[in-house]
């Protein structure tokens, strides 16, 4: 999709159309709790375990819709861009359907997601390390073979697809007896949390976006009212750092998303050891990240991006704290993490209890 175009915004109702025709194309993901979590949380804490999804990430939702409206209108073959999962997803979703797929990703992505980009068959092209030179690359590719460019979240069926991880969590906690008052999902360039604001809309769920420290340009884009590039600082959440939101999912959140918890790599680390040991589930970072800015945000409302709030930006109010919310749902959005920075996340956190024992 062109910078240019001016396409039509999707909304609630193909957020629903998304999640039956997804239906039995994807996992229906589980639900987990942890009562250490809510104890440190002050609040009841529902994660929606979107690292078990095909493909190890919540893209593989929005991959397979794209990807199968695609096939649909007659197309042989497909042009993606992204930092890794959105990569992913599309080559396995192009491989299900027969397709041929190029995928374009930064030179410095993560070689687990190269790797399982290649096994899905995809071609895969590396460029540059921002998005701008992505997207360039990508869009040369796409006119070279003719073939349609998903941009990895600046596509409505991408913010549809993943929106339906979302819908699916709101669905799972009511069932449950647990309604939720909040939503949080970690930012990249911000497809997810726009499906997020889509399929809480018409509730009165809060729904909230989590970025590294650095790399926050819908916390920056939501002060300044247009989308705001940044330079993205070093993180290890390498799925959260897009130069920009894009044009599309801002739209979407702008006048929807509640806020932005701004989290640092300490903060990262020490959500995805408690995912770890007390969940014994694996995540990224970047999937760790809403876990992070969920227990920020139930113990300090404060901790709002300034500028990058809903009060902020049009007098509704204070949010967030644990007096505010009994429930708060997080999507853990991916899976696909380097065994080595497992092993160092792991490493220090064993560290630190040798450590206190010796104290002690």
């Amino acid at each position: 999709m062109s910078r240019t175009d001016v396409p039509v915004l999707p909304d609630r109702a193909r957020v629903e159309e998304a999640a039956r025709w997804l239906a039995g194309r994807v996992v229906r993901t589980p639900v987990l709790n942890s009562p250490a979590i809510d104890r440190l949380g002050g609040v009841r804490i529902l994660l929606k375990a979107e690292n078990l999804q095909t493909g190890g990430s919540y893209k593989m939702r929005g991959a397979m819709l794209a990807v199968g409206r695609l096939v649909a209108a007659g197309h042989t073959g497909v042009v993606a861009q992204s930092t890794g999962n959105h990569a992913v997803a599309v080559a396995l979703a192009a491989r299900r359907h027969g397709l041929a797929a190029t995928v374009v990703l930064p030179v410095d992505a993560a070689p687990t997601k190269v790797a399982r980009a290649r096994a899905a068959g995809a071609y895969v092209v590396l460029a540059g390390t921002t998005v701008e030179e992505r997207v360039a690359t990508a869009r040369r590719l796409s006119d070279a073979q003719g073939h349609p460019l998903i941009d990895a979240y600046d596509h409505p069926d991408v913010i549809a697809g993943q929106g339906s991880a979302s819908r699916e969590l709101i669905e799972q906690a009511e069932r449950a007896g647990t309604p939720l008052d909040a939503l949080v999902l970690p930012v990249g360039g911000g497809g997810g949390v726009a499906g997020a604001c889509l399929a809480a809309a018409g509730t009165p769920i809060e729904v909230y976006g989590v970025e590294p420290v650095g790399c926050d340009s819908l916390a920056r884009s939501l002060a300044a009212g247009r989308p705001t590039p940044v330079a993205p600082a070093p993180t290890i959440a390498d799925g959260l750092r897009p130069t920009c939101v894009g044009e599309l999912p801002f739209a979407v959140a702008r006048d929807t998303v509640r806020g932005v918890v701004r989290v640092d790599d300490e903060e990262i680390a020490e959500a995805f050891r408690l995912l770890l040991l007390e969940l014994k589930v694996l995540t990224e970072p970047s999937g760790a990240a809403g876990l992070a800015g969920a227990l920020r945000l139930a113990a300090d409302p404060g901790a709002l991006a300034p500028g990058a709030g809903l009060a902020d930006r049009s007098g509704a109010g204070p949010a967030g704290g644990r007096d505010r919310f009994r429930t708060v749902g997080v999507v853990l959005t991916g899976g696909n993490v380097e065994a080595e920075l497992v092993a160092r996340l792991v490493t220090r956190q064993l560290a630190d209890l040798t450590t206190e024992g010796r104290a002690a």
